[in-house]
């Protein structure tokens, strides 16, 4: 069994940062990759990015890339989500997970094992 538990969320402006966090607890927190979805109002949950186990790779969607950065601290049982130059469209629920391919750079929902209860971004232009 592993918790997921996010923070960081909040409101912030359209061009500002904000970072999230995801700690985990339950197991080996290396032996998993992690990712990052969101969902928006009406829209279905999408995939933002994720990293593997050891941190060695990440893999970004489009929409967040040169933007969004993902990266964790195994000491600390925590992942991170650095969201820089924030716009309206980034509003959503941010939720993290955890794959036990912890090699795999996976972008579908379905591979991921357990999930966080989500924190809210909202982006005012």
């Amino acid at each position: 069994q592993v918790q997921l538990v996010e923070s960081g969320g909040g409101l912030v402006q359209a061009g500002d940062s904000l970072r999230l966090s995801c700690a985990a607890s339950g197991r080996t927190f290396a032996s998993y990759a992690m990712g990052w979805f969101r969902q928006a109002p009406g829209k279905e949950r999408e995939f933002i990015t994720t990293i593997t186990g050891s941190g060695g790779r990440t893999y970004y969607a489009d929409s967040v890339k040169g933007r969004f950065t993902i990266s964790r601290d195994n000491a600390k049982n925590t992942v991170y989500l650095q969201m820089n130059k924030l716009k309206p469209e980034d509003t959503a629920v941010y939720y993290c997970a955890a794959n036990f391919r912890s090699w795999a750079t996976d972008v579908t929902e379905a591979t991921y094992n357990y999930w966080g209860q989500g924190t809210q971004v909202t982006v005012s232009s």
